[in-house]
């Protein structure tokens, strides 16, 4: 296959991470006989600094003549007042936009080797294996917004069209998994929250009756990802809900750099990027965890270009490195014992030769 990807390194640890992406997938590529093109391109401050813009024209013409869009993070210190007009994340906001992908994927996984570096009590990790679905394009993020000297205001916007498509991207997931759904919303407060209710019971009644389906508020689904991780399945939530809820999320896998995610819409061409941030103060000191980034180009495989085989041998790649006792600082635990960025992607590019 050949296959053009468009790498955004961006700020901090995301050039570090990105790298790593990239040299997995060509591994892959060279063991697959697939071809893969990469163009790297400015995003976040990166852009700030060279063209004014977080987020350049070149790199939304690259991104929309890709296959596929691998990104490592975005923002820093350097950039991080918040009452400037222009800001890395707007980058981001942007990119989102312009391609519309509307359906954000993060799976949470819990690996038995792991459960010393979580601070959860291990029992509750057992059998931990959860897809939440984020909406992604719509709410408060993108809302209308205003400000002046004594008052601020975020619009929270949902369409029933918004809400009906993420629900059918769910819902089409639950089914290819153990069947059971569960629905973040606030509706006991929030009118949006009411019709997000509304729309997902009547989509479900109508196109997916055979699910094991359920609503929960937001608090409620804060406290039982932490008590019960093990009994969700899908989660599909809000945008802003679904933000706070996979940070949350990802102390269940032992840290933020073990989580990928991928942004989809109508297209087969998604955004694929881990969900940890810049973390500019290990910038530069080979001590990310570029595992979350690795397992995105895995995902990158499966959705946008349709390589279950080849996304499925990074993730027990992955694996088999982390059963091997590889660790990165942030995974370490009390052992002290780490490898750098450089070395654990090696690691993991050795097992999959």
């Amino acid at each position: 296959m050949d296959a053009l990807i468009t790498v955004l390194p961006g700020d901090g640890i995301g050039p570090e991470v990105a790298s790593a992406g990239v040299s997995v997938l060509e591994q892959i590529a060279q063991l697959y006989g697939h071809k893969f093109e990469f163009s790297e391109q400015l995003i976040g401050g990166a852009g700030i600094d060279a063209e004014n813009d977080p987020c350049p024209a070149n790199t939304r013409a690259s991104c929309k003549e890709s296959d596929a869009i691998l990104l490592g993070a975005v923002g820093g210190p350097k950039w991080s007042d918040p009452n400037a007009s222009i800001r890395p994340e707007q980058g981001i906001l942007a990119l989102r936009a312009e391609l519309q992908v509307f359906a954000n994927l993060r799976p949470v996984n819990t690996m038995d080797e792991l459960a010393e570096a979580s601070p959860i009590k291990t029992d509750r990790l057992k059998g931990v294996d959860i897809m939440v679905v984020r909406e992604l394009t719509g709410g408060i993020y993108f809302g209308e917004k205003t400000r002046d000297q004594d008052s601020a205001t975020d619009l929270c916007t949902y369409h029933r069209y918004e809400v009906e498509r993420i629900i059918r991207v769910a819902a089409t997931l639950a089914q290819q998994r153990r069947g059971i759904l569960c629905s973040v919303d606030k509706a006991n407060v929030l009118e949006t929250s009411r019709l997000w209710r509304d729309v997902t019971t009547t989509t479900l009644a109508a196109e997916f009756p055979d699910l094991d389906s359920e609503h929960m508020l937001v608090d409620a689904a804060a406290m039982h990802l932490i008590n019960r991780p093990s009994s969700f399945d899908v989660i599909v939530t809000e945008n802003m809900f679904g933000d706070i809820l996979t940070d949350e999320a990802s102390m269940l896998a032992g840290s933020l750099g073990m989580l990928p995610s991928a942004s989809l819409g109508e297209s087969t061409r998604g955004l694929y990027e881990p969900i940890h941030g810049s973390a500019p103060d290990i910038a530069g000191k080979g001590l990310a965890n570029p595992c979350g980034t690795i397992a995105s180009a895995a995902m990158l495989l499966r959705h946008s270009l349709n390589l279950d085989e080849e996304a499925a041998k990074i993730e027990a790649a992955i694996h088999a490195t982390i059963a091997a006792g590889v660790r990165t600082a942030d995974i370490a635990g009390d052992s002290g014992h780490y490898v750098t960025t450089e070395e654990m992607t090696q690691a993991i590019i050795q097992r999959l030769q």
